[in-house]
């Protein structure tokens, strides 16, 4: 957990440095980034309804 914690801390971090430097993010269009979290979401859902179910 403390990785991911770090990871988001760092991508806030240089996302407030791409804001004040008025610097286009790379990052793709939030449509996109909310598609991948409904793949991670998925992805990890099947198992844990697999496992309630046996």
């Amino acid at each position: 957990m403390k990785m991911y914690l770090i990871s988001l801390a760092a991508g806030l971090l240089v996302g407030a440095l791409y804001y004040l430097l008025n610097i286009k993010s790379p990052a793709p269009p939030l449509v996109a980034l909310c598609g991948l979290l409904g793949l991670v979401i998925g992805e990890q859902l099947i198992p844990y309804i697999k496992n309630l179910m046996s």
